[in-house]
């Protein structure tokens, strides 16, 4: 995350001195709506956010704190802020965005409209997770266990889960308990399998490892939803 004026610049030098990105998303507005402290609420407020979410490594050497802004500029700011929340996703950037709301000790919506999801869990090696499908992608809960070694073969065949396994130590989201992982915070996964393959320590099929309180899998209950 940063801010320039002119953007053009800031990204050609990031061009010439740093090797760690591939795209720029830029966001603009017209007729002088964002002036410099406006600019610096946006970025300290969305560095705050990715740091929350913890979903990918910052390189920002620094955390700036949000400048003083009137009750008024604050407000017109959080709106452009939710505008970009809003169409970030839509780009495939969901840096921002934390697991939906939900408590491990019995799940809760976030409103009264809202479909509490059905708690699934996956046991093996010693270790039990719990976790539920979102509109995100897969959430394993905060105090979920995951085993700390993986089979020899994993590291031939799923390299991605190692260096994604590294990647959550150094930001947090697991951190080592009683000879295991445990989250530090419900997370994310794109799919139910890379789940239960960072759970088990193993290839895994999510479909088939992910069971309800019931026993039935997580395939069972799709294709229940599928043809009911």
């Amino acid at each position: 995350m940063g801010e320039g004026d002119p953007i053009l610049l800031r990204l050609q030098k990031h061009q010439s001195e740093k090797d760690f990105w591939t795209r720029a998303i830029g966001f603009v507005a017209v007729g002088g709506l964002l002036n410099k402290a406006h600019v610096q609420f946006l970025e300290a407020r969305l560095i705050a956010l990715a740091r929350a979410a913890k979903r990918v490594p910052l390189d920002n050497g620094n955390f700036p704190g949000e400048p003083t802004l009137s009750e008024a500029d604050r407000a017109d700011m959080e709106v452009f802020l939710s505008h970009m929340l809003g169409m970030l996703p839509v780009l495939g950037v969901h840096a921002f965005e934390s697991a939906p709301g939900a408590s491990v000790s019995g799940l809760t919506a976030a409103g009264p409209a809202a479909a509490v999801p059905t708690l699934l869990y996956c046991k093996g090696k010693g270790v039990e997770a719990t976790g539920y499908e979102s509109t995100q992608g897969f959430v394993v809960c905060k105090w979920s266990q995951a085993v700390s070694d993986e089979v020899p073969s994993l590291e031939t065949n799923k390299p991605a889960r190692l260096v994604q396994c590294e990647d959550l130590i150094d930001r947090g989201v697991v951190e080592r308990h009683a000879g295991a992982f445990r989250f530090t915070q419900d997370y994310v996964f794109s799919s139910p399998s890379l789940a239960a393959t960072f759970v088990l320590g193993m290839s895994s099929n999510g479909r088939t490892k992910w069971r309800d309180a019931h026993g039935r899998t997580l395939k069972e209950l799709q294709e229940a939803e599928a043809s009911g």
